[in-house]
């Protein structure tokens, strides 16, 4: 017979590991965690570029359960989320529970438990988490002769350490990840030319390495280093606040936003020519901003130069714009990611009557039931779903659906279910209250955005990624929520199991 689990969990980041943990405390042990890659951490995993480092304080950026002292600096590099990862899934037994390597390429609800299509073989169980990550499908840019490129392409998530120097380098794109790296590649190349479709405002970055004896200070006192984590995540949710979701409220804090990073761009670029193409003309918030403190200043290098001509086509050798042609040796694509086009979900989701996920999301627009649950899929939770991101640190989403996870699971047990469905009418109030919030309050609705080219956006223009709402009002929903929002039902032929189980 076909092992049955527990629950199946795609995805072996930290949004998958949060999961899985909260499964544990409410006493189901036989899970089974399934990860494409070849190791757990997700995108610090995936991710390796030079220069990679969290874009938000570090203390922000973990568990408020299970602190790190350890940060070297107050946004720590790539390196230590990854070891943050591996000791977190350590710790809490994680790792045992694990299969890399494999690939899920669908799952079915077969009227009391989920069939999962993973690595060549059909996985069972009572309930399924997709943890797939907003940010795990690199996109490759259409461009027109980008096959034929004789020369070195590599894509920011699937770079490899290789020797650069003196080479001519070319970047398409200037997101937050171009960001991070340019400055690293300008200290190696011979030459370097940056493709810029769409700015990114950027602001001074507040890094400093963090002395010793203050990480001693941290695991000895964990109530200091929590008092730290609060004053981070207070700034941060003023910044959301006052520059996304408030916007019709408090459009005098988005300007004054807008006049800090100009201001930093003044000090750093002195040339008004060069000063224009680097200033963005959507408003800030309609994209996601970020900070540096170098790299406005890599683009006043002799050797730097930024290119704004849209790009024609790219041939055996080189770059070709209505501008003029740039030979290139390396080709970067710092071209993000597709969130809306191959993810939401990742691979086909089928539930009740046959219904698929990804055509309805696509058919009756993108929804989730406070970012967690939909309506004809019954226990299945969906942690990166339309309307569930909160606050600019991802470990508050994930806490978030932590807390309802725990709320679900608890009213299904007292009532002696193990079948959860949300109910269509809760789901379209959820629903409506969420584009209502949009509309009327936030930058996505009232700035502008109409030349952002934001991955906040989906390819109907609506902003669905983003929870309209500040984190205080997302955690007391997930505690809170109505659990007569949710259909319960018993399914006695397949009981959880209490027993420890490994893969």
């Amino acid at each position: 017979m076909t092992r049955r689990y527990d629950a199946v969990v795609v995805g072996a980041g930290f949004g998958g590991m949060g999961a899985a943990i909260e499964l544990k405390r409410l006493g189901l042990h036989d899970l089974l965690i399934l990860e494409r890659e070849d190791d757990l951490g997700g995108t610090w995993h995936v991710n390796r570029y030079p220069g990679l480092a969290v874009d938000i304080p570090s203390s922000t950026y973990s568990y408020s359960f299970e602190p790190n002292p350890h940060w070297s600096r107050l946004f720590a590099p790539g390196e230590e989320l990854k070891r943050y990862a591996e000791h977190v899934a350590v710790k809490y037994g994680l790792k045992p529970l694990m299969r890399f390597g494999v690939t899920v390429t669908g799952a079915r609800w077969q009227g009391e438990h989920w069939e999962v299509s993973a690595g060549g073989e059909i996985v069972t169980a009572r309930y399924l988490v997709t943890a797939t990550g907003f940010l795990s499908m690199p996109r490759k840019p259409d461009i027109a002769g980008i096959d034929s490129f004789r020369g070195e392409v590599v894509h920011t998530a699937a770079w490899e350490p290789c020797d650069l120097t003196g080479k001519r380098i070319a970047v398409i794109g200037t997101g937050a990840t171009a960001v991070q790296l340019i400055p690293e590649l300008a200290r190696e190349a011979s030459a370097l030319t940056v493709f810029q479709r769409t700015p990114i405002w950027v602001s001074p970055k507040p890094d400093l390495p963090i002395p010793p004896a203050v990480r001693k200070v941290f695991a000895r006192l964990p109530l200091v280093q929590r008092a730290v984590r609060w004053l981070g995540s207070s700034v941060l949710e003023l910044m959301m606040i006052s520059g996304v979701v408030r916007y019709k409220q408090l459009r005098v804090a988005n300007r004054l936003a807008e006049l800090w990073c100009r201001a930093h761009l003044r000090r750093q670029v002195r040339d008004p020519a060069l000063r224009d193409k680097l200033t963005p003309d959507y408003s800030f918030g309609c994209r996601r901003p970020t900070f540096s403190n170098d790299y406005f200043r890599t683009f006043t290098r002799p050797h730097v130069h930024l290119e704004t001509s849209t790009i024609d086509r790219v041939d055996e050798t080189g770059i070709v714009t209505a501008d003029g042609r740039t030979e290139v040796d390396v080709l970067v694509l710092a071209t993000g990611f597709d969130l809306w086009d191959t993810n939401f979900p990742a691979f086909e989701v089928i539930g009740r009557d046959g219904e698929d996920l990804g055509a309805w999301w696509r058919q009756n627009r993108f929804q989730a039931y406070e970012g967690v649950t939909v309506p004809g899929f019954p226990n299945y939770l969906s942690l990166n779903s339309p309307y569930s991101y909160s606050g600019l640190s991802y470990f508050t989403t994930i806490e978030c659906q932590m807390t309802h996870m725990r709320r679900l699971f608890t009213a299904m047990r007292s009532r002696g279910a193990s079948t959860f469905e949300i109910t269509r009418r809760a789901n379209d109030e959820f629903l409506d209250r969420m584009r209502t919030k949009v509309k009327q309050n936030t930058v996505f609705s009232l700035g502008q955005c109409a030349t952002a080219r934001s991955y906040y956006f989906n390819q109907h223009g609506e902003a669905t990624l983003l929870r309209p709402t500040s984190t205080a009002s997302a955690h007391r929903a997930a505690a809170s929520f109505p659990v007569s929002h949710y259909d319960f039902s018993p399914s006695p032929s397949l009981c959880i199991s209490t027993t420890r189980g490994a893969p």
